[in-house]
């Protein structure tokens, strides 16, 4: 039996890179959030599968501890749960007296999943009723620019969703790539040529780590 082909009403169900983000309007811990509004900033929208639950405590605990790091890339972190907000609001008072910190990120209440669905975050053979461990980072444009998945059992290393951010936000405003491993201040790699005069061009660059024509590396530091 042949596979039925996608149509344009056919449900996506996981949004793509360089897709504009689902919009939406929801209620959150902060009042009212409509994703559009934030244009004109980053976004790293995460879920969580419940609230009152120890791995996502131990999330919600690190991103606060971290927040300012995200305000200081103009990134505007928006969690999300299935969770009311009463239900929010009571456990990151919680994790407050437990843990001192403070949640000051909005989190949606998505009791209707209608923000779940749009982002792909109801996975039916892991819970029908609970959102997955999830991460998108949308920038200042609204396009999704990296998502990343986990299984419940694992939680996030906040670490790389901030080297995350600066990746693309490096990459952005220097035309460049970065591989492997790369955090900021490593050199990041140069786009390969495209013609072969600009490959001939490449190899004899004093200013780039030439390893090869189609592999070579800058020092951004050491840019004019």
């Amino acid at each position: 039996m042949s596979a039925t082909a996608p149509t344009a009403d056919t449900p996506r169900g996981i949004p793509r890179i360089n897709e504009p983000a689902p919009d939406f309007e929801a209620k959150t811990t902060n009042g009212m959030l409509k994703l559009s509004d934030l244009k004109g900033k980053w976004v790293v929208l995460f879920s969580h599968p419940a609230d009152f639950t120890p791995v996502c405590s131990t999330e919600f605990v690190e991103f606060a501890r971290r927040a300012d790091e995200f305000k200081q890339r103009d990134v505007q972190l928006v969690g999300l749960s299935v969770d009311s907000v009463q239900a929010h609001i009571a456990w990151i008072r919680d994790l407050q007296k437990h843990f001192d910190v403070n949640v000051d990120f909005p989190v949606i209440a998505d009791l209707d999943m209608k923000v779940a669905q749009k982002y792909g975050l109801i996975h039916p053979s892991a819970s029908e009723t609970a959102t997955v461990r999830a991460v998108f980072v949308i920038d200042d444009k609204g396009v999704i620019r990296a998502l990343i998945y986990y299984p419940m059992s694992l939680g996030r290393n906040i670490d790389e969703v901030l080297r995350v951010v600066d990746g693309l936000q490096t990459a952005d405003q220097n035309a460049c790539a970065t591989p492997a491993n790369w955090k900021p201040g490593d050199k990041v790699i140069v786009p390969p040529p495209q013609t072969l005069k600009d490959a001939e061009e490449r190899t004899k660059r004093e200013d780039y780590e030439v390893t090869d024509w189609y592999f070579s590396k800058r020092d951004l530091s050491k840019q004019s």
